[in-house]
C-alpha cells in the first residue's frame, strides 16, 4: 500500500465534507494538534525509560491523551459538525480536572512563575504544554470563522493546565526544583487572585 497519493501535489487536502486549502484554519488546527500528539509521545517514551512504577499514571495518563487528540483532531475535520458523531464530551474534561487536582497536591504551592524545565520529563511537558497553547489559539482562530465544536475548545483549554500540573509533580517526584523566574516577585499564595496566567501570560 503506497502512502502518498499526489492529490494534494498542488496545496489541497481534504476535510470531511469536501477539499480545503493546506492553510486553512481548519486544518491548522487539527494539524497543530497532530503536532501535539507527537510532542505527547516523546514525553511518553521518555517516561518509559525510567525506573520502575514512577511514572505509571502518568504514561496511562499521556495514553489516553493521545487518543482523545485524536479525537479532538477528528471532530475538527468536520466542514459543518454533525452533533451525533462527534467525540469530544464533558467527561473528557471533568477526568483532565480530576487529575489536575491530583498532581497538584504533589508539588509545593506556586509563589512565582515557573520556566519550564527542571528536569527533562518535566521540559518536555512544558513543551506539551505550549504546544497545546498554540493549538487551542489555533482552534479560537477557527472558531472565529467557521463551525468549531465547542467541546474541543474546553478541552484544549484544561489540557494545557493538566500539562503544567504533570510537569510540576514530575520535578516534585524527582526531588528537583522547579526553576523560578528569577525577577518574578511573589505574585501567587496572596489571598484572592485575578484568573492565574501561563508564563506566556494567557489566562487559563
Amino acid at each position: 500500500m503506497r502512502i502518498y497519493t499526489r492529490s494534494g501535489d498542488r496545496g489541497e487536502t481534504w476535510v470531511i465534507g469536501g477539499r480545503t486549502a493546506k492553510d486553512d484554519p481548519r486544518v491548522e488546527a487539527y494539524g497543530t494538534i497532530d503536532e501535539l500528539n507527537a510532542a505527547v509521545g516523546l514525553a511518553a517514551a521518555e517516561m518509559a525509560e525510567g525506573p520502575g512504577d514512577l511514572w505509571a499514571d502518568l504514561r496511562e495518563d499521556l495514553y489516553r491523551i493521545q487518543n482523545e487528540l485524536f479525537d479532538c483532531g477528528s471532530d475538527l475535520s468536520y466542514a459543518e459538525p454533525v452533533p451525533e458523531k462527534m467525540k469530544v464530551h464533558g467527561e473528557m474534561v471533568r477526568l483532565l480536572e480530576v487529575r489536575i487536582d491530583r498532581l497538584s497536591e504533589e508539588a509545593p504551592p506556586v509563589r512565582r512563575f515557573i520556566l519550564p524545565g527542571g528536569s527533562r520529563i518535566s521540559a518536555y511537558l512544558h513543551l506539551c504544554r505550549t504546544i497545546c497553547r498554540r493549538a487551542e489559539r489555533r482552534t479560537v482562530a477557527l472558531a472565529r470563522v467557521g463551525p468549531c465544536p465547542e467541546e474541543v475548545l474546553r478541552y484544549l483549554n484544561r489540557l494545557s493546565d493538566y500539562f503544567f500540573a504533570a510537569a510540576r509533580a514530575a520535578n516534585a517526584r524527582l526531588g528537583v526544583p522547579d526553576q523560578e523566574y528569577v525577577r518574578s516577585a511573589d505574585v501567587f499564595g496572596r489571598g484572592p487572585q485575578p484568573p492565574q496566567s501561563d508564563e506566556a501570560g494567557e489566562e487559563r
